[in-house]
């Protein structure tokens, strides 16, 4: 029984609009809207929450920690199967609110409710097997025993690009590792959060594991968490520059962090590439969800040879692109805010001051909604700065070089890495490339990447630390070394 005070029905599911605090559903005075990006119509006003329910959250969370973390791990995977299940049969609710309040169209909705249960399958799937290793000191006499524990009450903050994929991903490791959580939504997409942690409950998990906050008061919530020496963890993703700020803070009482962080992903295509199958992935990896994906193809850089080839048949293929509501048989929905479709402008403004040569798109639609024209430019300047800039935007600029390791080389020069794209058809080529590209993670010859069993995470400015594949859970457990004496004389 969820007795939420407040709510609004979608598809027949009544979905919280409150907050989640140590297994009760709190309303507050003040709210603020959520919009939907391709109506601009007011869907739901959310609760804000204040630093005082921060911290009252975290008092839940860690009087709980103990008592989940003693969970059998059966126990525990049996539980998370469960929820498993119960979010299978939810799967066109997910999806159309996913549309509803990000704008994506409702077909990459779907994909993101597939790939985001296959995280949260995978976490279920590794509670059981978590195991620590036993082996004899260098020296003789003892043994070395390592051991994991959970990290402890966990601050989870996620982005509203992809709204369910990131609290599946993180909040699932987390309370796998047997570690209580506190999840702030996005401001933009708090309701797909509110049906996950719904349905969480509805699957039996304990008062105090989990606990949701919305708030417009991001940065006085995230503060009051940070700064209370009870919290053992944040987890964030968002913008270089606020991860830079939290780590910040995180370093007075050095709170274990994980952050994944902007991206600026060059996209190599050289003269031996199948070009069809170079274009194709280039699409969608560009322009799914409307371009804002740290992961997306920031900086497509051609060789020289089939940069013309390349051009034509990629502008091609953006031209058919169909923009519009997500719930219609669209390519491209409306970009997140207002706010967000004037930086867009500010951006083609920009490119086209710096001598860029616009081969399709660049227009504000003019209907209801925050539409933008899926874009494309040429430019010829390699050289400054914009180049190193994450986009963030349903526009594409290409570049040309002269030969691959000008592209490399080009690709490197940033402060980001995250993800790269590159494409050839030499096998032992892509290999000795990829390995000299300064980024966690390289796609050859595909520009999607993201899968359960792979650890997702960037270095430099994109970030500390991985989500997903066998390292994901580790995030949220802590490593003990036990040294047992041993008295060897002793065995006959």
């Amino acid at each position: 029984m969820i007795d939420a005070k407040n709510y609004v029905e979608i598809m027949g599911e009544k979905i919280p609009l409150d907050l989640y605090i140590g297994g009760k559903w709190i309303d507050t005075e003040e709210k603020f809207p959520v919009t939907n990006p391709a109506t601009e119509e007011i869907i739901a006003h959310m609760p804000s929450a204040s630093a005082t329910h921060a911290l009252s959250a975290l008092t839940f969370a860690t009087e709980v920690q103990k008592s989940w973390a003693n969970w059998a791990p059966r126990k525990r995977a049996n539980l998370f199967h469960q929820a498993y299940q119960l979010l299978i049969q939810k799967a066109e609710i997910f999806a159309h609110v996913m549309t509803l309040e990000s704008g994506k169209p409702l077909t990459e909705a779907k994909a993101e409710f597939a790939l985001s249960t296959d995280f949260f399958l995978w976490y279920a799937e590794q509670i059981a097997h978590l195991h620590g290793t036993y082996a004899h000191g260098s020296n003789g006499g003892y043994r070395v025993i390592a051991t994991h524990h959970p990290v402890g009450p966990s601050f989870l903050v996620t982005p509203w690009n992809f709204p369910f994929l990131m609290i599946a991903r993180k909040g699932g490791a987390a309370m796998a590792a047997g570690c209580t959580v506190i999840t702030k939504s996005a401001r933009e997409t708090p309701l797909t959060s509110a049906l996950f942690v719904k349905t969480l409950i509805e699957a039996g998990f304990p008062e105090g594991v989990i606990n949701l906050l919305h708030t417009k008061n991001s940065a006085e919530v995230s503060t009051s968490l940070i700064t209370d020496k009870r919290l053992k963890k944040i987890s964030f993703t968002g913008s270089t520059g606020v991860g830079s700020s939290l780590l910040g803070q995180a370093a007075k009482n050095i709170i274990n962090s994980s952050m994944e962080l902007g991206g600026d992903g060059p996209y190599v295509v050289l003269n031996d590439a199948d070009i069809d199958v170079a274009v194709k992935h280039a699409v969608i990896c560009k322009f799914r969800n409307a371009g804002q994906a740290c992961v997306a193809a920031n900086r497509i850089i051609l060789e020289e040879k089939i940069a013309a080839e390349f051009t034509e048949k990629f502008v091609a293929e953006v031209k058919k692109m169909k923009v519009g509501n997500g719930l219609d048989q669209v390519d491209l929905g409306p970009i997140i805010s207002e706010k967000q479709l004037k930086n867009t402008e500010e951006l083609v403004s920009t490119l086209n001051n710096m001598g860029g040569k616009l081969l399709t798109g660049g227009n504000r639609l003019p209907q209801k909604g925050f539409f933008y024209e899926p874009t494309v430019f040429k430019l010829d300047n390699y050289e400054s700065d914009f180049c190193n800039q994450e986009l963030f935007a349903p526009i594409a600029v290409l570049y040309t070089v002269k030969d691959a390791q000008e592209a490399i080389n080009f690709a490197n020069r940033t402060n980001y890495g995250l993800s790269a794209y590159l494409f050839t058809n030499d096998i032992n080529h892509a290999i000795a490339l990829s390995e000299s590209l300064e980024f966690g993670m390289v796609g050859i010859n595909r520009g999607i990447m993201a899968d359960p069993a792979a650890p997702f995470g960037g270095i430099k400015s994109s970030g500390i630390g991985r989500e997903g594949g066998h390292d994901g859970i580790y995030e949220f457990l802590e490593q003990q070394y036990l040294a047992l004496t041993v008295d060897e004389t002793k065995v006959k």
